[in-house]
């Protein structure tokens, strides 16, 4: 069968019931045998939550160092959708393991809150996908 990609908004990602029905979907794809690879986003809301905790203390000059930090402050929304996807994966009684991107990696240009990525490394998520052998 296919590797399928799914990317789900911030609406998708919600509520703990819009987690489970967005668990229940690709549990479907899976179980129909496909390979999965499921990109969340942010529950909805929580990225301009924690972007506005930033705006508080920002300063008034907009610099590559703060939109860094920008960057690693809203990285931490989709950390948690997709830690909690995982979980909902596995409560479907599907395996599921989440990744950050810095563990695949995905590397990507300096275009700090507006970067393109350049390259995937995919040798851990494939290494992670093989049967273990005793």
């Amino acid at each position: 069968m296919a590797l399928i990609v799914h990317k789900y908004g911030g609406t998708s990602m919600g509520s703990t019931e819009r987690i489970r029905n967005v668990a229940k979907r690709v549990a479907k794809w899976a179980r129909a045998g496909h390979q999965m690879v499921v990109v969340p986003s942010a529950m909805s809301g929580e990225t301009n939550r924690l972007l506005g905790l930033a705006k508080e203390l920002s300063p008034a000059a907009t610099t590559p160092e703060l939109q860094r930090e920008l960057d690693m402050i809203a990285s931490t929304g989709e950390q948690v959708s997709v830690g909690l996807l995982a979980i909902a994966l596995q409560a479907e009684g599907m395996p599921a393991v989440s990744y950050t991107g810095w563990q695949v990696p995905i590397a990507t240009d300096n275009s700090y809150t507006k970067a393109r990525i350049q390259s995937i490394d995919d040798q851990r998520v494939r290494a992670d996908r093989r049967p273990a052998r005793w």
